[in-house]
This record gives structure tokens, sequence and C-alpha cells, in this order.
């Protein structure tokens, strides 16, 4: 019996093996069939995207570790997330419903079955086989980068302050064994301002390889855009130097009693307040070098090291407390700090607050267009004003004194809506022309303005006199502003302004050598860790290009010369002139060029259509002229309306008053109380020009806006100009003070209207008939103009008492 056992037991064990393995591999895949993010998430597989998020925003809520406390709310916490990863994305949906659960990097198509690799592999099982849940921590999760997310946030932000990256991902034995060093470091480094990231290299393999990482773990700097591998042991204090190798060398100077009188002087040169931190530790702390990298653009900051002998007289002068860091912030005056901040453990926000609140002058130095912007922002509500007071001075000597006076104005006169700065003439000079009307300042001259779009238009207006800088100077400034806070519409002029020049950038050979010494420090760490993957489009390009030179120069070398043959220059086209343009768009049904806005004619065809039926909502500006003046008001009325011709409710159109002369006494004549309003007689109605009078109708509610022309330039040939410019002021003044309501609508707009028995109207006269429509096209916009009802359009026929009804 027991010899007869023995013979069956070898029979009976391959048997046994196999009945183990088939119940093994079996219970295998039904784990790993298992896990389905549909019942994770309790959705059909039919939801749709606004549907799984909502069953995900649930669940996160009701897992999440920090309001649930049970132990199993982390692991499942995880499997929600992992979920939603997973249908979320259209291409992972996709091949779950097909295949199952997969990693990204298994080939498309392939089971998950097919991770048993049989028995002549050692009984290899794959990785997806199994498929564990991810077991990476929670709190990692805030630090995870998308692609999207990489380029709009991270890669900006990466000029101020630096970031570091890891790159990780499943089944990663390395990545588990950093990362108790990765959270010290993390904990170490983002209080002071350090960006942390994460990069899974199965699901962002885009981004992986924007970065250059092509494997797990890799730890990546990133500073200015620029990226650079850490090579060293994961160690605290490497990573932590390797921060700072990131910085650039000189955002921090060494301050000491020999060099701070310099440093602090320094300030009109650079343009930047000046920061001095007072320490016992003999190097930069990297705090402050952080902090120093954040605003390098605006402050300049210095370190003082108080343990140091040779700086006792620079802590005697400023009264340091060597017990504690002190911070000191100077801007023109170098002898008193404006602001000082003291405190044993210094943190972040104290100090980003602290230069935050001090990062420009008192009176800085235009120098580019981002600091322009900054101190001047573009209006964006009507509380929300900030006028910019500008000196236009010159650097030389003799211009010190009215500059100092300015700055002594400015510190005095500190106010929320005032920003006070200055711009030197020679540096800047597509600006001052624009500003000065193309002529050269003779002595420095103020200018108070205020922005109203990014594309540089701005309302500005001169102070009269010049600036000398003397009491006489400071009180009419003083003046000015008193009246421009009580009535913004003070600013009488408008301009649009060129972009400043960049007086801080490096000439053209620095930043290419910058640039090569960049390439140069790439190709290096390459070579030096043979990262060739990276290197093979520098080389390809490095001979591509040498092939090229050297093809060419073989091919010049052997090639016979021929004879030049002269070419048969092409006839020059007519420059376009913006008469024709403005005729044809006159014209035209079809839509105009980009520099020109379509302006149609009312005509008995027209005339329907674009006013008796206009739509609800739109309205037409219409432009009185005569066949004398159609040139010369289009050009300037095309000017004026340009930009406002992007608004779909606003149609531009001019009458002929010649062709329909009774048109205008007509419309007139049927507004009673636009007539006692205007303050015209009957008189006025007989023979008036109406030649550069502008009117925006209603069709659909009867009403109309009326601009009439004023006339502010001077003509030189005309020796009465100026008398019969100070009849219309006088006549203005009469008007404004007879009619209150008036004078709030048409005091800027409204001016006299020529009479046609008087003198013939010079060119300069009726080109200057539309300067202040611009003005009135903004109040229109805005809806503050009088509107005036009719009770019927009329019509455009020689019989003045036919009315058309809508």
């Amino acid at each position: 019996m027991t010899l007869g056992k023995i013979r069956r037991h070898p029979r009976t064990c391959p048997l046994l093996l196999a009945i183990f393995l088939l119940i093994l591999s079996v219970q295998l895949v039904n784990a790993a069939s298992e896990y389905d993010p549909y019942k994770t998430l309790g959705v059909s597989r039919s939801a749709s995207q606004a549907e799984v998020k909502r069953a995900y925003k649930n669940l996160a809520k009701e897992w999440h570790p920090d309001k649930n406390k049970d132990p199993k709310a982390e692991d499942m916490f995880i499997k929600v997330s992992k979920s939603y990863e997973i249908l979320s994305n259209e291409e992972r949906r996709s091949n779950f419903d097909r295949y199952g659960q997969m990693e990204e990097n298994q080939p498309l198509g392939q089971s998950q079955h097919q991770g048993f690799r049989g028995f002549h592999n050692s009984f290899y099982f794959d990785e997806s086989f199994f498929h564990f849940p991810r077991s990476r921590d929670f709190a990692d999760s805030k630090y995870l980068l998308h692609h999207a997310q990489f380029n709009s946030d991270v890669l900006p932000d990466s000029h101020k302050r630096p970031y570091l990256i890891k790159v990780t991902s499943e089944w990663c034995f390395a990545c588990i064994h950093i990362e108790p060093v990765w959270k010290e470091t993390v904990l170490e480094l983002e209080p002071l301002g350090v960006g942390i990231g994460i990069v899974d290299l199965g699901y962002e393999r885009r981004l992986a390889h924007q970065l250059g990482a092509h494997h797990a773990p890799s730890i990546i700097g990133l500073v200015n855009g620029r990226v650079t591998f850490f090579h060293q042991a994961v160690v605290r204090e490497h990573l932590r130097q390797f921060i700072e190798d990131l910085l650039p060398q000189k955002l921090v100077e060494k301050i000491t009693d020999d060099n701070y009188l310099s440093y602090l002087d320094s300030w009109q040169a650079e343009n930047k307040p000046s920061v001095l931190l007072f320490d016992q530790v003999p190097i930069v702390p990297l705090l402050y070098k952080l902090t120093a990298f954040a605003f390098r653009d605006y402050v300049r900051f210095g370190f003082v090291d108080q343990g140091e002998t040779h700086n006792t007289r620079l802590l005697r002068q400023f009264n340091i407390n060597t017990y504690a860091p002190t911070m000191l912030l100077f801007k023109e005056d170098t002898e008193k700090p404006v602001d000082i901040i003291q405190a044993k453990g210094m943190k972040r926000q104290i100090m980003v607050e602290f230069v935050s609140n001090n990062k420009f002058l008192q009176v800085p130095r235009l120098v580019n267009q981002q600091l322009f912007d900054e101190l001047c922002p573009v209006k964006q509500f009507h509380r929300r004003r900030k006028y910019c007071v500008l000196l236009i001075t010159g650097e030389d000597q003799a211009f010190l004194p009215g500059n100092k006076a300015f700055l002594d104005f400015a510190s005095v006169n500190r106010k929320d809506v005032l920003r006070f700065a200055y711009v030197y003439q020679r540096q800047q000079q597509p600006l001052c022309q624009a500003l000065l009307h193309n002529q050269a300042a003779v002595s420095p001259q103020v200018v108070i303005l205020e922005r109203r779009s990014h594309a540089g238009k701005v309302m500005y207006r001169s102070v009269s006199g010049g600036w000398n800088g003397s009491e006489e100077d400071k009180y009419r400034l003083h003046e000015q502003l008193e009246l421009l806070q009580k009535d913004p519409t003070y600013l009488s002029s408008d301009a649009t302004l060129p972009e400043l020049n960049n007086e801080m950038a490096p000439i053209f050979i620095i930043q290419w050598m910058n640039a090569a010494y960049d390439y140069i420090v790439q190709i290096y760490d390459d070579l030096l860790y043979s990262n060739w993957r990276e290197m093979m489009p520098i080389l390809s390009l490095i001979f591509s290009a040498l092939f090229i030179l050297f093809g060419t120069v073989i091919i010049q070398a052997f090639s016979e010369p021929g004879e030049n043959k002269p070419r048969k220059p092409k006839p020059k086209e007519q420059p376009q002139t913006e008469e024709d343009a403005s005729s044809r768009a006159s014209t035209s049904s079809r839509p105009p060029k980009k520099d020109f806005v379509e302006v149609t004619e009312l005509t008995d065809i027209t005339y329907i259509s674009n006013l008796v039926k206009l739509r609800p909502g739109h309205i037409n500006v219409v432009l009185v002229l005569t066949n004398a003046s159609k040139n010369a008001l289009l050009r300037k009325f095309a000017k004026e309306v340009f930009s406002f011709s992007g608004t779909q409710t606003l149609h531009f159109s001019f009458l002929n008053a010649d062709k329909h002369r009774h048109w205008m006494p007509s419309l007139l004549r049927s507004t009673s109380d636009a007539m006692q309003s205007e303050g015209h007689s009957d008189e006025d109605e007989e023979s008036p020009d109406y030649a550069g009078h502008v009117l925006a109708l209603n069709g659909h509610k009867k009403y109309f806006c009326l601009f009439r022309p004023v006339f502010t330039g001077d003509d030189p040939n005309d020796s009465s100009s100026e008398t019969s410019s100070d009849s219309r002021r006088k006549s203005r003044s009469r008007s404004r003070s007879s009619s209150h309501s008036r004078s709030r609508s048409h005091s800027r707009e409204d001016g006299a209207v020529p009479k046609r028995g008087s003198s013939r109207a010079t060119s300069i006269e009726v080109h200057h008939k539309l300067d202040r429509l611009g003005l009135w096209m903004e109040r229109l916009m805005e809806g503050t103009l009088p509107r005036l009802q009719v009770p019927a359009w009329p019509s455009l026929s020689e019989t003045t008492n036919s009315f058309t009804e809508s």
C-alpha cells in the first residue's frame, strides 16, 4: 500500500499544480476586472461628461480625508480620483470600454490578459495584469501638472520664482525610495517661495516630452522658462543648493561701509528703489534671494553682514538692532528710509508685502512700456480714474533744479488718483512728439493725461507756462489738478501714444552673447550626462548648416559666372488716397477694408432702409455736408469715428445738403423742444450752413442727437481768427449761463453756427469743424447726450411739409 501510494504521487503532482495555477489565474483575472470606474462613480456607461463631473465632485467631498475620518477614506478618495481621470479623458474612457482598464504606456488593442506570458518566461506577469490602484499620497495631487496648465501658468510664473519638478510614474520603485527626501525638501522650500510640481510620466507624456524627461524618477529645475536637470544624489542639502544655483548670480549685492553710499546714490541711474537687509549670518539667506528674484525688475537688493567689523559705520548711521533681521527701503532720499521692518522670524509674506508696497520711486522715469502700463493704467470704471502727471524734461545739469522741484511737489501732493513720473525727451521722442504736437520743448513741460484704451488713446492737457520749478509753477499745477478732480472733462485734447522705447534693454550683441552662452551650457550638460536624445536636434541643425554652407561655396566655386540680365522695372501702382477710399466706401455695398470706415449716402433709395425702417437698437450716424466740403469732411469724419466702427449697432452715412436742402430745416421745425434748447430763431433756419453737423438718428424710437461743428484751429492767414474765436467763446459763455441743462449737454460739442452771408469758410475751418466729434461719440456711447423727439421723419423730397411715417 505504501509503495502504491508512492507510485501514484508523481502522477497526481502535475494535476494538482495545474489546478492550482488555473485557480490562481482566474482569481487574478477576476481581481483585475473587479475595478470599474463607472461603478466607483455610480454612473452608467452612457453618462455624459457633465454627469461624470457632478458625480466626482459629490464623492470627492464625501470621501476627502480632511473631512471624512473613516480609515478607508484615503483609499476611496484615491479610487474616486483615478476613476474620474479615466472617464474625463475621452481616449482613456474609450480604451477602457474596449479593452478594460489599461495604462497609457500599453499598446492600443493589447488585452489585459496578455500579461500572462507563459511558463517559458519564468511565469512572468505584467504590471498592468494586476492593476493595483495608484499608491500616490493624496497630498501630492495639488502639485500634479498638466500640459495646458504648465504652459499657461507655470512657465510664465517661472520668471518670478523657480520651480522644482519631480517626474514620476506608477510602479517606479526608485521614486518610492526618494519620496521621504522629496517630502522634506518640499516642506522646506515651498514656504520660501519655490514652486513645486509633479509630472506623471504615464499620464502626461506630452508634458514630459516637452521637459525632456524620458525616465522616472527625474528632478527638474525651471527658472526663466529654462529647464535644468538635477544629476546629484537626492539629498535635501543638494536639492536646496540646486535651487540656489539656478538663480542669477548678481541678484543681491554685498554692502559694506565702503560701497553703501554709491549703492544708495545709484537710484537715478537704475530707476529703482533700494532695499538693505541686515542680518547676523555671513551668507545671503535663500528667502532673501528668492524675494530679490521675484522683484528684480522693480527693486535693487543689498545685504549687510552685521558680524563683520567693517560695517560698524553703516550700523551706527541707521541705528540697526543687531538682535533681529532688519530691512530698510530707500527711494530718492538716501539718508532716510521710507519704510522699515524688523522681525526675528522673517517670513516670505512679510517680505513680499513690504517690497510690493514700495515697488516704484516717488517720481519714476518712464523707461519702457511695462512701467508706463503699471504706473498709468487704462481707465476701467468711472470711480477708478488714474491721472498721470508727466514731466517732459532733459538729462543735462540745467534741468536738475526743475526736476528736484517737481519731486518736492509730488512728495507733498501724493494722492491715490495721481501718479507722478518724468521722461527724457531725447530718449522718448515719439511719445513727446505726440503730446507736444511735433514741437521740441525748449523748457520742461508738464502734461496731465488719462489713458483710455490699451491701443494708446489718451486724453490730456498741457499745463500752460511750462515748468521751471518756481512757486508760481507749483501753484498753477496744483490749481489745475484741483480743477481736474472736480471736472473730469477738463482734459480736452486727445492723442494716440506710440509704444515707449525700452531704455533698459541690452544691445543686440549682449543678447546674442547671452543666448550663445545658454546654448553652450546646455550642450555641455547634454554631453556630460549623455543625453543624446536631446542632443540629436542640435547636432542635426549644426551639421545641416555646415552642409549648406560648404555646399554653397563649392557650387559657387565650380559654376560659371553668368551675365546679369537687366530686369524690366515694374510699373509703380498709383497710391490709394483716402478720398478714393471714402468715395468707394460710400457707394459700394461690399465690406470695406480694415483701414477705412464704410460711409453710405442717404438717397431716396437708401433713406427708408437706413433710417425709417432701421432695426431696433441700431443708430445711424449721419454727417451733413455740401459739394464744396465733401472731401475734407469725409476724411475728417472717417478719422474721428474709426475707433467706433467695430460696434455692430452703429451705421455711418452722409447727407448732401445741396441735394436735400429742405431736410434739415424740416427736421428742426418738427422738434419744438430742440428749437428752444438750441436757442435758434426762425431767421437762423432760413439760411444756415449745416455742413459739419452730425446727427445720431434712432429710426425706431424717433429721436436724434445733434452735434454742431466747433472751430478750434486758428487760421494763420486770417487776422480776424482770434477776434472770431473770442466772440465764439463769449457767446458760448452766455449760452451756458442762460441754460444750465444745456451747459451740461453741449458745452464742449456745440459752437457758433457760421452764417452763409459771412466770409467764405477756409479749408482750415472746414477741417476743424469735426474736432470735437470724438468726444461727442464717446458721450453717445455712454448715453449721456440729450435726445430730441420727432413725431415723424421728414422726407427727402423738396416738399418741406411731407413726412415719412415709420
